[in-house]
């Protein structure tokens, strides 16, 4: 099978890269370049192209370099900008799963020719074995399960991936590393934004943005009594549920509830402020078919967060037990246990 691998300059893809080949498969590795600004952090450095091009060295296959920086810049950075001009709190790596590393990378890796692409995701496929479809489960490491990230993932994607490292943990994936004398073996994983400064994210955050949408001040004013407490610079780069750099003293923790981005009013109350019974979804994709409305399921809204319980329903997701709210633009990443059903973005 020929397959090409995307391969970040890190451990993960250098493995999954290299089981592919010992396994006997026709392998190719190739490296997205992403964000062409400046950057600190992230997994679009220049040493991470040579990492992953060396990497392909040892185990004698092919390296190729995408350039994609203007695919980045519309479907990612684009899209993190508009979303804070409307309040709404953007995943942008999820955004970059969905659209650069698997639908750009997947047209590519069709119009050369492969058969399947491949990346270092801790994440498992399996196939029923009555309708032959793909299924995404959580990877074998909890600690390093990225399943919220590929949620947005449909079953004609997923039937064209491979993920390689998704049965063992990021330990085994080290000591496979090590074995085979990859230069990625100690590397440490990438955490940050690759187009904001590490150093200090919400000030690189705001300077980053300053650049490309307009600021507002707002008003704060206190959800319950509708009292106003002052002003608070820059509203577009605040989150519901955010309770630090609301720069305002009432004597008791505060946490944003609402934005409203209109009326230039950010609306501030109490942890109970924030509990909710549902959220309500757009933009659902599902990894197989539509849920049925009343299906109980599991949501997780962020990439390490706890499992909540919930049921399905016509808008949405209704909670089992009152939960915190989540924030409009956040993805809810639906589950049954380990399998991914699918996900949608919050309201």
């Amino acid at each position: 099978m020929r397959v090409l691998v995307a391969m970040s300059g890190g451990v993960d893809s250098s493995v999954a890269a290299a089981l592919l080949s010992q396994a006997g498969h026709d392998v190719v590795g190739a490296t997205m370049r992403l964000w062409g600004g400046a950057s600190d952090s992230g997994c679009c450095q220049v040493t991470d192209v040579i990492d992953a091009r060396r990497v392909c060295d040892s185990l004698g296959v092919e390296h190729l370099v995408f350039d994609m920086t203007e695919e980045f810049e519309r479907a990612v950075v684009d899209n993190f900008s508009e979303s804070h001009q409307l309040g709404l709190t953007p995943n942008p790596c999820v955004e970059c799963n969905r659209h650069l590393k698997f639908k750009e990378f997947m047209t590519k890796a069709q119009r050369l020719g492969f058969d399947r692409i491949a990346t270092g995701h801790h994440v498992r496929l399996r196939h029923d074995t009555d309708t032959g479809k793909a299924l995404l489960l959580r990877g074998l490491d909890r600690k390093k399960d990225q399943s919220y990230v590929l949620s947005v993932l449909s079953q004609e994607m997923l039937s064209k991936c491979l993920f390689p490292i998704g049965e063992i943990t990021k330990e085994e994936v080290r000591q496979y590393a090590l074995k085979m004398d990859l230069r990625t073996a100690s590397k440490p994983d990438s955490q940050d934004l690759c187009f904001v400064s590490s150093r200090n994210e919400a000030a690189g955050r705001g300077a980053f943005l300053k650049e490309r949408i307009v600021l507002h001040k707002a008003t704060l004013v206190e959800e319950k009594t509708n009292t106003g407490l002052g002003e608070i610079e820059a509203m577009e780069l605040l989150t519901v549920g955010q309770r630090k750099g609301l720069s305002f003293s009432a004597g008791v923790r505060k946490y944003v509830t609402r934005i409203d981005i209109q009326e230039r009013k950010v609306f501030v109350g109490s942890e109970d402020d924030l509990l909710v019974d549902e959220v309500e979804l757009r933009e659902k994709t599902f990894t197989g078919s539509s849920l049925a409305v009343g299906m109980k399921v599991e949501v997780q809204v962020s990439a390490h967060g706890k499992e909540r319980q919930a049921i399905v329903s016509d808008k949405g997701i209704i909670f089992k037990s009152k939960s915190r709210k989540v924030a409009p633009g956040q993805i809810v990443a639906i589950y049954d246990q380990d399998r991914v059903l699918g996900s949608g973005v919050a309201c």
